[in-house]
């Protein structure tokens, strides 16, 4: 009697254990699977920096080569894109533009993306919508009477402040996001401290700005990397003076009419998206935070 109890028990169990390998199998395959997608997309995004860095390091009759990897590693390569004449200039123009504007943008932009946050006042949504609407408009569209304003009536051509400047009064993109941000903080932390005896700026910087700093974060970040990449707005003022160039603009230097130095065009891209990668590398937490927490509630 013993035996026949105990043969449907195994009877029982070899479906479960099937039943098990199975369900192991299946976890294995979407592993596998998933983890593949990540190396292949991984290495999309990877492999042109790769390439770029290897240029880099080879002599310039390699360079157009279809070698992938140098013969020799020439490391004099970037010492000589340091020693061209302006590149230590053009990086600290770079750094006083992405630098100093990104710090204008934010201290402008939090009070009128907390204005718009948490202050009801009539004309609110008319006002987010203009400033929505400023997100839409291409800069192509007043570059010409933005130049004639800069150029002609305050002769400040050649220069790099005519891009500074009008970063202290505010940016769409970034009141935008901040606001987004700033619409999470329960309003119950801006009464207690409104209880306490803080007022309206008070209450913006000891309450509202520990709470928003991965929001401003985020927007420190965008800004950062616009104006370190921007091409477009140096062009525009500062083509006329060499003295005033930035990082991204100075590297069509490295580009001759007849030949082009490509081993030390890519040393000096690479020496110019070294600082960007390393920031966006460090921060890249309150940069995700940031991102992910804005817009949750609108």
């Amino acid at each position: 009697m013993t035996q026949v109890l105990e043969r449907p028990a195994d009877l029982s169990r070899e479906p479960v254990s099937a039943a098990a390998r199975t369900a192991r199998r299946k976890a294995l395959l979407h592993w596998v699977a998933v983890h593949s997608l990540g190396v292949a997309a991984a290495l999309f995004f990877t492999l042109p920096f790769v390439f770029v860095f290897l240029t880099s390091l080879m002599s310039d009759s390699q360079a157009l080569s279809r070698d992938l990897i140098p013969h020799t590693w020439e490391w004099g390569n970037y010492r000589k894109v340091f020693a061209t004449p302006g590149f230590l200039t053009w990086w600290k123009n770079t750094l006083i533009y992405a630098g100093l504007g990104t710090v204008l943008t934010v201290v402008s932009s939090l009070p009128v993306a907390y204005a718009l946050a948490k202050f009801r006042f009539r004309g609110r949504n008319l006002s987010l919508m203009l400033v929505i609407s400023m997100m839409m408009l291409p800069p192509q569209v007043v570059i010409i009477p933005m130049y004639l304003f800069w150029a002609k009536q305050l002769d400040l051509s050649g220069t790099l402040w005519p891009l500074i400047v009008p970063m202290a009064f505010g940016d769409a993109f970034s009141i935008f996001l901040l606001r987004q941000f700033l619409t999470t903080i329960p309003n119950e932390y801006l009464d207690a401290a409104k209880v306490d005896g803080c007022g309206d700026l008070r209450t913006l910087l000891r309450v509202v700005v520990p709470m928003a700093k991965p929001g401003i974060a985020a927007v420190a970040l965008f800004q950062f990397f616009y104006a370190w990449n921007d091409y477009f707005g140096p062009q525009i003022y500062a083509s006329e003076n060499p003295g005033a160039w930035t990082l991204s603009y100075g590297l069509e230097s490295f580009k001759g009419m007849h030949h082009t130095d490509w081993n030390l065009t890519m040393a000096a891209t690479v020496l110019v998206m070294a600082p960007v990668i390393l920031v966006f590398f460090f921060a890249q937490k309150a940069f995700v935070e940031g991102v992910t927490l804005t817009g949750v509630k609108g």
